[in-house]
């Protein structure tokens, strides 16, 4: 079992939801990355997704974009993201790390190169925003080759054959994007969450974590009601924006955003 599948197995065990938190790699500079991780696990995560820096990311908000600037003003590359992650696993051998980027860094670098260089990393899974499954064949092929999980997207308009595609074609887990539109935009209606994972499940055997839309403990509890997973990103960027230069307080606003949500998820046990 991959670390993700097991952590998956122990919180469904324990009746709880997995907490997912999102931030971009080298933001606001690559100082600040592993000791946040670190403090991130302490305040509750069960999963670090950790975005690789790129130049267009088409599918992210503002907050997220700016991030990615400042990032890249550190010339932030894959190779040190992968070092990022190495040096976080010399002190937590168990939190699940999944990297979220674009295809291009891991094409420039080679689909072998990458899987190779990510299982050395102890990078646990992926999720390539602008790769669907129909283009991922040849990576899918190195990367299981290693036991590296990779997460598809499925939307608020994603067709029900798809669904079963994605299902089939990843591992990990089924990330749904509860919002049309880019990270950090529009407002969750639950009632439309639960029926789009329960539709989901209808095909998937993965757990199914819902991403986008997701800003503090209320939505982060409703949404834990209805599926396997949170996944929040722009709330804890935003937090980072907010306190540029200072890092003692990135890391207490992130640690009390996530210690929140981690309180009130954990009141919705099922």
């Amino acid at each position: 079992m991959s670390r993700i599948e097991t952590r998956f197995a122990s919180l469904k065990a324990a009746g709880k939801k997995a907490l997912i938190p999102y931030v971009t790699a080298g933001d606001p500079g690559p100082s600040v990355t592993v000791p946040l991780m670190h403090k991130m696990v302490a305040a509750g995560a069960d999963i670090i997704e950790l975005g690789v820096p790129f130049s267009d990311p088409m599918a992210e908000g503002p907050v997220i974009q700016k991030a990615m600037e400042r990032a890249l003003t550190h010339d932030v590359t894959l190779t040190e993201v992968l070092g990022m992650v190495n040096t976080f696993r010399q002190q937590d051998d168990a939190t699940p790390v999944l990297l979220m980027g674009y295809a291009n860094p891991i094409e420039v670098m080679g689909y072998r190169q990458f899987a190779e260089n990510a299982a050395e990393a102890g990078v646990d899974g992926v999720l390539i925003v602008d790769m669907p499954p129909e283009e991922a064949v040849e990576l899918l092929v190195e990367t299981q080759a290693r036991g590296l999980d990779v997460i598809f997207l499925v939307s608020p308009t994603t067709t029900d054959e798809r669904i079963q595609l994605v299902s089939h074609a990843g591992s990990g887990f089924v990330y749904y994007v509860s919002l049309k539109g880019v990270t950090g935009a529009g407002h969750l209606n639950v009632q439309e969450v639960a029926q789009k994972v329960t539709n989901i499940k209808r095909f998937a055997q993965l757990p199914v974590c819902v991403g986008f839309g997701i800003k503090d403990a209320e939505s982060a509890s409703q949404i834990a009601r209805v599926a396997d997973g949170v996944v929040v990103g722009s709330a804890l960027v935003k937090k980072i924006q907010e306190n540029l230069g200072q890092t003692d307080k990135i890391e207490a606003a992130i640690a009390d955003l996530l210690s929140a949500m981690r309180n009130a998820m954990d009141r919705e046990k099922s």
